[in-house]
């Protein structure tokens, strides 16, 4: 059982021990830990999905949102995919020891720059069971000790999983893998273990954010919420615009990289909203917009847009549609309103697409691509922890790599300073 029966303190002081020995764990025994991970899940497959019904139930009853449900459930194919993601972390090189520079300094000192483990990482997350393997392969390959504390959602399916993890991590030092319950109170105490937990990354909504803001003295790491864009500029081809702002809202709509609102330039407005509009209604999409969208869209239901609705990250079938009549309108409204995580403008003008990858301030800006290929997974990174939003000290999906800090090692022949 993963579930730690220690206290907060106690258990983060196990991590700690457990990271001293796992920055100097070789590549074959952290790939070993993970190989039989993979297998062990995918052999008690049933295990899981038996706890996962039982949480998906019981949230169900307790009036869960049919996005958080959805990020809740899993099935064969997901489970699948968990297995896969492990594999991929161990078929990726392992950052621990990379040199990222090399020099001779004039007095003859050998400098290198390498890469090393940051220690003890907590991630708090809420509702996605496969964020449990994820996270503890990703901290475990790059040397890492992790401690997760996941939603009550989804106690049950993470206790297994983790379970799963730790027993496969046998030639692994002991507390390497730990997982926390808790309320309020054991969130605050695992955001304040100065000296024991050298990270937190907390991965959910914009409540799970404010909650560590007001309390976290551990530097924090925010895999923040995805208020997406895209933009149709004046010269897009069309049918591709409706495509992939098609599949940006409705492909899956309760993550964090799916598209909330969408902009389109007035040239263009009369000729893509009316059919855009109306498949997206026909998917199911709520659809709230500006006077122009609404006067542009034909016979589609559109209603009028609040204030909030341009901030606002819905993680659902709702989505908000406004009529702008530049490029520099629409960079100037993503970046006001968006939350720097995935942003995309369809056009066929190689300048208009550099003036906005350049404009927009955000982890990942693409052209002519849809915002849901944000993901680590998608990335070649094998899986991701989440996708940061900030810029310290990493930006993007988080792999194994920005998991990861730097040391200095310098070699000389008795130099001294002078």
């Amino acid at each position: 059982m993963a579930v730690a029966a220690a206290g907060v303190r106690e258990t983060c002081e196990a991590a700690k021990r457990a990271s001293r020995e796992l920055a100097i764990a070789s590549t074959e025994a952290k790939d070993a830990a993970l190989s039989t991970a993979a297998e062990a899940i995918e052999a008690r497959a049933a295990e899981i999905l038996a706890a996962n019904a039982e949480d998906v139930e019981e949230a169900r009853s307790g009036g869960l949102d049919s996005a958080l449900l959805d990020r809740l459930t899993l099935d064969d194919e997901r489970i699948t995919a968990i297995a896969a993601g492990v594999r991929e972390i161990v078929a990726l090189p392992d950052p621990v020891g990379e040199e990222v520079e090399a020099r001779t300094l004039p007095n003859g000192l050998e400098l290198r720059k390498v890469r090393v483990p940051i220690g003890v990482v907590a991630v708090i997350y809420e509702a996605r069971p496969n964020v449990t393997v994820d996270a503890a392969a990703l901290t475990l390959k790059s040397g890492n000790a992790i401690v997760l504390r996941g939603s009550s959602y989804a106690e049950r399916s993470n206790a297994v999983l983790a379970g799963l993890v730790r027993e496969a991590a046998t030639g692994l030092p002991e507390g390497s893998v730990s997982l926390l319950s808790g309320g309020r109170e054991e969130l605050a105490e695992l955001a304040t273990q100065d000296g024991l937990v050298d990270l937190v990354i907390p991965r959910g909504g914009e409540g799970l954010k404010a909650a560590l803001k007001e309390v976290a003295t551990v530097p924090v790491m925010y895999a923040a919420s995805g208020n997406c864009h895209v933009y149709v500029h004046e010269d897009a081809d069309l049918e591709m615009a409706g495509r992939v702002a098609f599949n940006a809202k409705v492909q899956r709509p309760g993550v964090c990289n799916a598209a909330e609102t969408l902009l389109v330039n007035a040239e263009v407005a009369a000729q893509l909203l009316p059919t855009l509009l109306a498949d997206l209604n026909g998917a199911g999409v709520e659809l709230v917009g500006d006077e122009r969208a609404r006067d542009a869209a034909g016979g589609a239901a559109v209603g009028p847009a609040t204030a909030e609705d341009w901030d606002t990250e819905y993680l659902g079938l709702k989505m908000v549609v406004g009529v702008v009549d530049s490029l520099e309108e629409a960079i100037e409204h993503v970046n006001r309103h968006g939350s720097g995580h995935s942003e995309a403008i369809i056009t066929a003008s190689d300048e208009a697409a550099d003036e906005f990858t350049g404009g927009v301030d955000a982890a990942a800006v693409y052209v002519n691509a849809s915002t849901r290929f944000t993901d680590g997974f998608e990335y070649g990174m094998g899986a991701e922890i989440g996708n940061s939003t900030q810029k310290l000290h990493a930006r993007g999906p988080i792999g194994l790599r920005e998991l990861t800090t730097t040391k200095y090692v310098v070699r000389g022949a008795g130099q001294v300073k002078e």
